[in-house]
């Protein structure tokens, strides 16, 4: 039986879990929902700076965060206060788990990084990963975690990026 869809304009709360802890809960505003991708708003959660060194979140930062029920990653468009477009933040994820209005997305370490005019592709945290284990504990997750970090990279050196939130 599928779930039943997040109506647009609702509610959700938005749970990012990393080993197995909760690492963030935040609320979000439902964007859409077609039973495959739930597409949520949400302020940048923290009340500070996060620098990056090639990018700054920051209070007021708008993220629409598009999560995928099938595949392993979710895209998060990144907007500063004044609506111009800072890049887009993509974790390597399991896909997501949706209950009533709540957003489970399970972190798998990996990460991209790809600047608005996608001059700056980055892949990060691969350090993280290895360190997690996971290649031990989940061989099949680890090796889906790889495979879509690479796949993601293709895609945004093509120039594809944006056609995955469009």
């Amino acid at each position: 039986m599928a779930a039943p869809h997040l109506s647009p304009g609702t509610g959700a709360v938005v749970r990012l879990v990393k080993a197995g802890r909760e690492k963030v809960r935040y609320d979000a505003t439902v964007r859409g929902d077609d039973g495959v991708r739930v597409t949520v708003t949400a302020p940048w959660s923290l009340p500070t700076v996060r620098d990056f060194g090639f990018v700054a979140f920051a209070p007021g930062d708008v993220f629409t965060e598009h999560y995928w029920r099938d595949r392993w990653y979710a895209v998060k468009e990144v907007r500063d206060p004044a609506g111009a477009l800072k890049g887009w933040y993509c974790d390597i994820t399991r896909p997501v788990v949706v209950d009533g209005a709540e957003l489970t997305s399970v972190d798998l370490d990996l990460d991209l990084w790809v600047s608005s005019d996608g001059s700056d592709v980055r892949r990060l945290d691969e350090d993280e990963f290895a360190a997690s284990g996971l290649a031990a504990s989940d061989p099949r997750a680890a090796a889906m975690a790889s495979e879509t970090l690479d796949d993601l990279e293709r895609i945004a050196l093509a120039g594809g990026l944006p056609g995955l939130t469009a």
